[in-house]
């Protein structure tokens, strides 16, 4: 199995790591960086990419353009040099290409311009996971493109590749003290990746993950055993599930529960909610079901408002060298013209609020600290 390596120098950084949920740097957002594709789409209601700029301006003001790469993470930034992660892995749903075909008939095609990649760099993201509905957007061509330039940047990925064996290939992110992170990432047709997208031993695609039995398990553990050795954390990101919604359903939970109780898996990571959802910590290795978009051009699109999708999380699981979780923390954040930004006291004790309701079947609280950070418990 190919293995991907990145180095990361962190002399100062403590054992959490950073996860979030889906990354959308495309259309409305690759509009204002430096290096816009052509704004032109294929969607059924919306014809170029500029109408979503223009509707999050409605919304909430002016966006002064071209922003400079790092203008998309805001306060983000600071927060991540704050807390100095060991690792930062985020879900991309984005194609980085210039191709010109758009895969027929899916209706939605996000990309982003190569040369925009650096607003990727700028935030230090060491794996960006691609086991999603949004990376073939753009044909076999935006695949091969997305994976040459975050490989040209120095990023690492999980989730994809030009056949099977390279989509089932973990990426490894080196820490210091000879510690890991081993990071798997599937996709599932319920989060809306097309059957056809799977990668197969003469086919690029994505690595498609077509139930959870208990077969599915001992494959992902036999996987994850092969590699894992003393002091590594294992990460399985997984796309899956409905955009909307708190209801976690009851397969997601037994799959995930059988992972950790066979003792190899140490955070599942899932994706494909548009808002975050409850927080479980099974075993003593914590469970996101969602995480909730993280970066997206959605603002001014109403319909949701009750989700309240404009605020979303950044996760500090920290892990002890055994793989058990420490301590769980989560920064707000709300996402303004097209930029992340710290949210009020209103807006980071909703989302206390919510991870309260939602995780009390699951075991879980959410407290809001002085600082306005989310400190997450468990039973």
């Amino acid at each position: 199995m190919t293995m991907q390596y990145v180095k990361v120098s962190t002399p100062e950084a403590d054992d959490a790591l950073f996860v979030c949920g889906d990354v959308m740097t495309g259309r409305g957002i690759d509009q204002i960086l430096p290096h816009p594709c052509s704004p032109e789409l294929f969607e059924p209601y919306v014809g170029s990419a500029l109408d979503y700029v223009a509707l999050a301006e409605r919304a909430n003001g002016q966006i002064r353009r071209p922003v400079d790469f790092a203008y998309v993470w805001g306060d983000a930034i600071a927060e991540l040099e704050r807390v100095r992660p060991a690792a930062r892995i985020a879900n991309l749903e984005t194609a980085i290409t210039c191709a010109d075909e758009p895969w027929p008939g899916k209706g939605i095609h996000y990309r982003m311009h190569p040369e925009n990649t650096p607003c990727l760099t700028a935030a230090g993201i060491d794996c960006c996971v691609l086991a999603n509905n949004h990376v073939l957007d753009w044909g076999y061509a935006g695949l091969a493109d997305t994976l040459d330039m975050l490989r040209r940047h120095g990023r690492s990925t999980a989730g994809a590749g030009r056949d099977i064996h390279e989509a089932l290939a973990h990426a490894l992110i080196e820490l210091e003290g000879d510690r890991r992170v081993l990071v798997f990432a599937l996709g599932m047709e319920s989060a809306g990746v097309p059957r056809e997208w799977a990668a197969t031993d003469s086919r690029a695609g994505v690595a498609l993950m077509t139930d959870l039995s208990s077969s599915t398990v001992a494959r992902i553990v036999q996987r994850a055993q092969a590699v894992k050795r003393p002091g590594d954390i294992v990460v399985l990101s997984v796309h899956w599930g409905d955009n909307w919604g708190y209801r976690i359903p009851e397969a997601h939970r037994t799959f995930a529960h059988r992972l950790i109780d066979a003792g190899w898996v140490d955070l599942v990571h899932g994706h494909s909610s548009h808002h975050p959802v409850g927080i479980e910590v099974y075993g003593g290795r914590p469970i996101l079901y969602g995480c909730g978009d993280f970066l997206n051009d959605y603002e001014g699109i109403g319909g949701e408002e009750r989700y309240r999708p404009d605020l979303t999380l950044m996760y500090f699981p920290s892990f002890d060298r055994s793989g058990r979780l420490m301590r769980f923390l989560a920064r707000p954040m709300r996402i303004c013209r097209f930029r992340l930004e710290r949210t009020t006291e209103q807006d980071h004790r909703w989302l206390a609020r919510m991870l309260t309701r939602e995780g009390g079947a699951l075991g879980t609280r959410a407290e809001v600290q002085p600082d306005g950070m989310l400190a997450v418990r468990w039973q």
